[in-house]
C-alpha cells in the first residue's frame, strides 16, 4: 500500500502517460533531496514559477457551465484537494497531476495588466468573469502575489462583473474591494464546503481552510453585504455525502440563501489518484465508493461528455438530488448566483484612463 504524505492530498507523483511521456517515480523532481530515513518520506517543498503569459482571459462554449469567460491567475494549487478536476492540466507540462500539481505552482503576476488590455479591445463586450474555475484564486501564494486582488481592483475600476469560487477564508482579506463591488452589483462569492469534519477535510483538502473557517467567511461576507453562495462540492458517496444537509443548515443560519451541489468528477488522471487516496485512507470503503460513482457515470469512473458530465444519472444520483432539493426547500435556499450588472462597464483606454463603452 502506498504511504500517504502528511500535508499533501495526492499519494503519488507519477507523471501521466496520456501524452506519451515517460513515467516518473519518486525522484529529485518532486521529493526533497534528503535521504529517506526509517522509510518515512520527507516533506515536499512548494516552488513557484512566475509565468509570463500572453493572455489571461479564457473563453469557453461549454453547455455545462454557467459562464463563458474566466481568469486563472495560478496553475497548480497548494490546497492539494485530491479530487480536483484541474489536476490533469499539469500533465501538459510533463508534470505530475499528483504531487507536482500541489507543490510545483505557477503564478501569472501580470494578470491584471493583460486583462486591462483585453477589456480595452474595440470588440470586447462585458459578461461576468469567473475566478476560481480551475485553481483556487485564494490559495496560500495569493498572500504573496496578490494577483486576485489586482484583478478585483481592475474590475471595480472599470465596473466589470466578476464571480469568485474558493475554499479559503483568505477571500476576507479583500473584503474592502468586495464590498464596493457588491454595492455596484458587480460580484458574487461562492465558497465550497465539502464536509464539516476537520479531520476528514484535512485528508481530502490538506491545505485548504477548515470547514469552520469557510463557514465563518460566509458569515462575514453576508454581514458585509456581499452576495454569498455555498457550494456543497464535491459530494463523495460514502465519504462526505452525510454532511450535505448539515452544510446547508450551517450556511442558512449564517444568512446564505444561494446553494448548489456537484457530484464527484474523476477526469483523466484524477481517477487513479483518487483510487490511491481511497486505498490509503479508506480501504474498507473503496469498493463501495467507486461502485456508487460508476453507477452514476454509466459504468465508468467518469463521464466526459458535454451535457451529461455535470449531471449524474441513475438511482443514486436521484437520491442525492432529492436530498439536496428537499433541504434547500426546507431552509429557503435558491440555487443561482444573483444577476450581476454589466451596464456600467467603462472600457479602459491606453494609459489607464477610462472611456465610455
Amino acid at each position: 500500500m502506498m504511504q500517504a504524505m502528511k500535508g499533501r492530498g495526492a499519494v503519488s507523483g507519477r507523471v501521466s502517460g496520456r501524452f506519451g511521456l515517460a513515467a516518473r517515480e519518486a525522484d529529485g523532481d518532486w521529493l526533497d533531496a534528503r535521504a529517506v530515513v526509517d522509510d518515512e518520506v520527507p516533506p515536499l517543498r512548494t516552488t513557484v514559477t512566475e509565468e509570463r503569459a500572453k493572455s489571461i482571459l479564457s473563453f469557453n462554449r461549454s453547455p455545462d457551465i454557467p459562464f463563458d469567460r474566466s481568469v486563472n491567475a495560478y496553475r497548480g494549487c497548494e490546497h492539494g484537494c485530491v479530487y480536483c478536476y484541474a489536476r490533469p492540466s499539469h500533465a501538459w507540462h510533463d508534470l505530475s497531476p499528483g504531487l507536482d500539481f500541489e507543490t510545483r505552482l505557477f503564478a501569472k503576476p501580470e494578470a491584471a495588466t493583460l486583462l486591462r488590455e483585453t477589456l480595452a479591445r474595440p470588440g470586447y463586450r462585458p459578461a461576468p468573469i469567473a475566478m476560481g474555475t480551475n485553481t483556487d484564486p485564494y490559495q496560500p501564494i495569493e498572500g504573496r502575489y496578490r494577483i486576485t486582488r489586482a484583478v478585483l481592483e481592475l474590475c471595480l475600476e472599470v465596473r466589470h462583473p466578476v464571480t469568485i469560487t474558493t475554499k479559503s477564508d483568505r477571500v476576507l482579506r479583500d473584503l474592502d474591494v468586495l464590498g464596493e463591488l457588491a454595492r455596484a452589483r458587480l460580484v458574487a462569492v461562492s465558497i465550497s464546503v465539502t464536509s464539516l469534519d476537520p479531520k476528514l477535510s484535512g485528508l481530502l483538502e490538506p491545505r485548504a481552510a477548515s470547514p469552520a473557517k469557510r463557514l465563518a467567511a460566509l458569515d462575514r461576507l453576508v454581514a458585509a453585504g456581499v452576495p454569498a453562495h455555498v457550494s456543497v462540492a464535491p459530494v463523495i458517496p460514502a465519504i462526505t455525502d452525510e454532511f450535505m444537509e448539515r452544510i446547508l443548515l450551517a450556511a442558512a443560519t449564517r444568512g446564505v440563501r444561494s446553494a448548489s451541489w456537484i457530484m464527484l468528477r474523476l477526469p483523466h488522471e484524477v481517477a487513479p489518484l483518487f483510487r490511491e487516496w481511497l486505498a490509503a485512507h479508506f480501504p474498507e470503503r473503496a469498493d463501495k465508493v467507486m461502485h456508487t460513482v460508476q453507477a452514476m457515470r454509466g459504468g465508468r469512473d467518469n463521464d466526459p461528455d458535454f451535457f451529461t458530465r455535470m449531471k449524474p444519472q441513475g438511482v443514486w444520483a436521484d437520491v442525492f438530488r432529492s436530498r439536496f432539493r428537499k433541504a434547500c426547500a426546507r431552509l429557503g435556499f435558491g440555487q443561482d448566483f444573483p444577476a450581476l450588472d454589466c451596464s456600467g462597464f467603462r472600457k479602459p483606454a491606453p494609459g489607464g484612463q477610462l472611456t465610455l463603452l
